[in-house]
């Protein structure tokens, strides 16, 4: 059984979010200051529930970081050092719109760069290169080497649809 989720709560216990007087001492906000909390509790995902926001969810740990948020607000921490305060304590999982540096570049820039590709494979596939025209037989029959010319001549021969006269030299029907 996975215990990561214990993680965050004893992370919380030692800064005493888990105590009763933290959510009660959450600072009255002015209106745009709790649009803006409110706004950064939508992109904090909870450590505990699977893909929700802090905003969406009801657990204890998420009330407490919603308490949080609105203390680091209060205090006038800007957007970024809000995030950075929740990832150094929870990782960069906590955020769920991760920072396009890093590694994260990549998996922001994949599909990018595999549509681009898709579409330069596509492109290539469709304009495709123009094929030289087929040799007729007899262009071939003259471009042929001179020495191969009694067996060109016997394959054509050969491979002549039978006349009424071929029947007759072979014994078939008159």
């Amino acid at each position: 059984m996975s215990r990561t989720w214990l993680r965050p709560l004893l992370l919380a216990g030692l800064l005493g979010l888990g105590t009763p007087t933290a959510l009660a001492a959450a600072p009255a906000l002015t209106a745009a200051e709790q649009a803006r909390a409110e706004q950064l509790q939508d992109t904090l995902r909870c450590p505990i529930c699977t893909g929700e926001s802090i905003n969406e969810s009801s657990n204890d740990i998420s009330r407490e970081m919603r308490a949080e948020v609105e203390r680091l607000v209060a205090q006038g921490l800007s957007d970024r050092e809000v995030y950075d305060y929740f990832a150094a304590r929870y990782g960069q999982f906590v955020l769920l719109d991760p920072p396009k540096q890093g590694a994260n570049l990549v998996l922001w820039a994949g599909p990018l760069l595999a549509l681009g590709a898709g579409g330069w494979w596509l492109l290539r596939t469709l304009r495709g290169h123009p094929q030289p025209a087929p040799a007729t037989a007899q262009e071939t029959w003259t471009e042929e080497d001179p020495e191969l010319q009694p067996y060109l001549a016997q394959v054509q021969r050969e491979a002549r649809p039978p006349t009424r006269t071929d029947w007759r030299d072979k014994g078939g029907p008159a």
